[in-house]
């Protein structure tokens, strides 16, 4: 079992001194509340990292004093600009000052920047003892298919980002606390829950497990959005075309907003990040015809995971439709790996949309949350 809660008497002295092994540059502060209802007011946030991901309805943990640690690892992009740092590769590591002796890591969803996960995972693991931190994941925003030289070289960038503040993170852990962590977990949602799976899939012993809400399935062959979004787009507004593609019967009243605002933008996003000779629109894709193989090998989950995960995907979830995603991911790690999926009934990819459809949607995070106690639970001896 994690260790009992422990005060840190240090926290009450002046800023520690403490390295984040392989980072070009850190600012290390002790802060009253490391919660978003504290760092919002002190600046050591960004709400518009984490605009739209949550519900308003949405009850976090405050008051949680401890070390934070805004940084970053050397790199060559320059897309985050967050602290006027222009540059990539920043990271937010956060100490409590009640520890439990473990660790929560992970990387943002989408293409955002270090604060992305603070009010939907952040808040609440910090209230439970545990350390955490997460990066940005080495390139942001719409144009991070811009860094890396050859294609699939940004998202590969994620992937050992992730890896290189884990490894860094326990070191900072070991130096704050006296000793390791007890317990490393890895967690994230949508393209940070892909990150989960490939970490586990390849860096296994880097982690005791992990929690991946909603992850991007990338695969050389079959399913990946690069061959669900454009029949999709092609068949809109015809419901047995979209149905066909792999959108949920029931879900059809979210097809509007997410042709809008999401179907076509993430095709485009990553066909230019994989197959960035394309140049017809997005609707026209043919990803077989296409054969970008190479470029996806390298980011290609296998299911071949080495420690506990338990995934959780919505049924009505309307960018990464459970059918063509966490439904076909399940198979892949198959019955004999240690692996737990929950299929939310009603549950979307945004849960900012239950705000508005809150008769029909069912909120993600709180599934979320019950999914962290059990694989907490899974995992102790």
């Amino acid at each position: 079992m994690l260790v009992a809660l422990t005060l840190v008497a240090s926290l009450l002295t002046p800023v520690p001194r403490l390295t984040v092994p392989g980072a070009e540059h850190t600012e290390v502060a002790v802060l009253d509340d490391l919660t978003t209802a504290g760092t919002t007011k002190t600046g050591h946030t960004d709400p518009a990292d984490w605009a739209g991901l949550h519900s308003a309805a949405t009850v976090n943990p405050t008051g949680v004093p401890g070390v934070q640690i805004d940084g970053y690892f050397p790199d060559t992009s320059t897309g985050n600009a967050t602290h006027g740092w222009n540059h990539d590769s920043q990271f937010v590591i956060r100490l409590p000052a009640r520890w439990n002796g473990g660790l929560v890591v992970g990387g943002t969803p989408g293409n955002r920047e270090q604060y992305a996960n603070d009010y939907t995972i952040s808040d609440w693991v910090l209230s439970k003892g545990y350390a955490f931190a997460t990066t940005d994941k080495g390139n942001v925003g719409v144009n991070f298919h811009e860094d890396g030289r050859r294609p699939g070289d940004a998202i590969a960038e994620w992937n050992h980002r992730v890896t290189q503040l884990t490894v860094a993170a326990k070191a900072v852990v070991r130096q704050r606390y006296g000793k390791r962590p007890e317990r490393t977990f890895a967690a994230g949602i949508s393209n940070g829950g892909y990150l989960v799976r490939w970490q586990l899939e390849n860096r296994g012993g880097l982690y005791d497990g992990g929690v991946d809400w909603e992850g991007t399935l990338w695969r050389v062959k079959g399913d990946n959005l690069l061959n669900f979004l454009p029949p999709a787009l092609k068949a809109y507004p015809d419901e047995a075309g979209v149905r066909a593609a792999g959108f949920a019967a029931g879900s059809e009243f979210l097809w509007p907003f997410h042709r809008q605002y999401y179907w076509e933008l993430t095709q485009q996003l990553y066909q230019k990040e994989l197959d960035p000779s394309y140049r017809g629109a997005a609707a026209d894709y043919d990803y077989d015809e296409r054969r970008p193989y190479a470029a996806v090998a390298k980011i290609a989950l296998t299911g071949g995971i080495t420690k506990p995960l338990i995934t959780l995907h919505g049924t009505l979830d309307t960018l990464l439709p459970i059918s063509r995603d966490s439904d076909v991911y399940a198979k892949m790690v198959g019955p004999h790996r240690p692996f737990r999926y929950h299929r939310v009934e009603g549950g979307n990819h945004l849960d900012s949309l239950v705000d508005v459809h809150p008769d029909r949607l069912k909120p993600m995070l709180p599934a979320f949350r019950a999914a962290f106690e059990e694989l907490a639970g899974w995992v102790s001896p």
